[in-house]
């Protein structure tokens, strides 16, 4: 049985709605104040201020009609990283950067990228891995022993305090009340993973690229895709979409602008907040 959003008819989905939204209506949103911009303001400006911290709300403190939108941004350091920060800082919403060990080492604009990422408010640091799986990602979770000891140099190398980690290549969940692999040779790695006290987080929509590795389709498509999911329950938590694109794909124009205005039309239906994954329900559990 499909289930309403937001006390909607299922004729008219909340996205649907967007045009009732007043422009001056004020968005409720845990990392995130609303700010309007004008069509040719589009592309990112290179003098966008850093961004004040945002205070937490609890989720006792989201009313019943607000979703929560985890925006998640693997494989950085890299190509794209400047113009993901440009992003964040325009319109003023956190995000986690699943951020990989040697990505940080690969050339000084990469060292420098992770330490604007780590002294920017808006932004938390997780861990993709030291090696990124060599992409050899069969190979790689054939031997749960090494993939523990990849992440730990990860997490080591890049003084990451919080065991928040994603595995590359795989949609994999691990925390006291998700347990999914998407590729069953991958179990025992994402096992040895949980008891060596990682929290493994996977995504429940993903922004694909192009063969050019650019963002594929359009904030339009994503936007409904966003509304199904919803619409027909289908996160992992009630009520919580991990969203998952990466640096790389944010290098282009057309790139940069479709996120940037499928995150200002998330903000302008007034239907959402924003969260960093450390504060995805239950994942700051002990493991058991």
């Amino acid at each position: 049985m499909k289930k309403n959003f937001a006390e909607k008819s299922k004729q008219m989905t909340f996205l649907g709605m967007l045009a009732l939204v007043s422009a001056t209506s004020i968005l409720f949103n845990g990392c995130n104040q609303k700010k309007e911009q004008k069509t040719s303001e589009r592309m990112i400006s290179h003098e966008d201020p850093v961004a004040k911290t945002i205070p937490v709300i609890d989720d006792e403190n989201v009313p019943s009609d607000k979703r929560v939108i985890y925006l998640t941004f693997d494989d950085g350091p890299n190509q794209g990283t400047q113009n993901l920060l440009k992003i964040l800082r325009k319109r003023n919403v956190c995000a986690t950067a699943f951020v990989v060990g040697k990505h940080a080492y690969g050339s000084k604009k990469q060292k420098d990228d992770l330490e604007q990422l780590r002294k920017d408010p808006l932004i938390e640091l997780a861990n993709h891995s030291f090696t990124h799986a060599h992409n050899k990602y069969t190979d790689f979770y054939k031997n749960a022993d090494a993939v523990v000891h990849d992440f730990d140099m990860a997490k080591d190398s890049l003084k990451l305090h919080d065991q928040i980690a994603r595995t590359p290549g795989r949609n994999i969940w691990r925390l006291n009340n998700i347990t999914v692999t998407d590729i069953k040779s991958s179990a025992q790695a994402a096992n040895s993973m949980k008891k060596a006290g990682y929290k493994v987080v996977g995504w429940d929509l993903e922004w694909k690229p192009t063969k050019a590795m650019n963002l594929k389709g359009n904030h339009e498509a994503m936007l409904k895709k966003v509304d199904s999911i919803f619409f027909n329950d289908l996160e992992k938590t009630s009520r919580h979409l991990v969203f998952l694109t990466h640096d790389q794909y944010l290098t282009d124009v057309d790139s940069i602008n479709e996120l940037d205005l499928f995150i200002e039309k998330l903000q302008k239906s007034n239907k959402f907040v924003f969260r960093k994954i450390s504060q995805y329900p239950k994942i700051n559990e002990i493991l058991n």
